[in-house]
């Protein structure tokens, strides 16, 4: 795919079917080689459906970014006010739930522009850091958020089916996260 201006705009009610369409694509495609297809079609209708995508929209504590080329989405990422694990020591954090490029616009500065507006936003509410559960076995996203300034602070299970799998919890402040335009990459779990 051609490098091309990216734009991020906040997620809307009546964008509930591209999310969910995004979602689905963006995990089978970053996750399916690696689990079981009946592991993956279960966690994908019971996460990404668009009436789950609509409630998720709807919560107070969520926010939701989708990435744009003109007019057509190629990637989204969800912040979540919610408890942190013990491991992040903060006052004020928020989870980075979601951040994903479609396949093809891997590269082309989709996760660049999505995490520059998290931490913008994250800046703007007011929270010490953001932090997320990345998979052990993600290379590509954990040399991404390592790029980013994240860094490992603990732990946790994440049960996809019957597979019992480890993410690594990882932890940016916000006061020291950079905006760096050489930050291409994206995609965790």
């Amino acid at each position: 795919m051609q490098p091309s201006r990216i734009c991020v705009r906040p997620a809307g009610p009546d964008d509930n079917q591209n999310i969910a369409t995004l979602a689905c694509r963006t995990f089978a495609d970053s996750f399916g080689a690696a689990n079981h297809p009946r592991d993956m079609k279960n966690y994908l209708e019971q996460s990404f459906s668009p009436e789950i995508q609509a409630a998720e929209l709807a919560e107070p504590s969520s926010c939701f970014l989708i990435a744009e080329s003109g007019r057509l989405p190629v990637g989204y990422a969800r912040l979540v006010e919610s408890p942190a694990p013990p491991c992040v020591r903060a006052g004020r954090p928020v989870k980075l739930q979601r951040l994903y490029a479609d396949k093809q616009w891997i590269g082309c500065g989709v996760g660049a522009a999505l995490m520059r507006a998290c931490i913008a936003i994250a800046r703007q509410r007011k929270n010490d850091g953001i932090w997320l559960g990345v998979w052990g076995k993600n290379e590509r996203a954990l040399r991404f958020y390592r790029q980013w300034g994240f860094r490992q602070v603990g732990t946790q299970p994440f049960i996809l089916g019957s597979d019992h799998q480890t993410d690594l919890i990882l932890w940016l402040t916000v006061d020291t996260a950079v905006a760096n335009d050489s930050h291409k990459m994206g995609g965790q779990r």
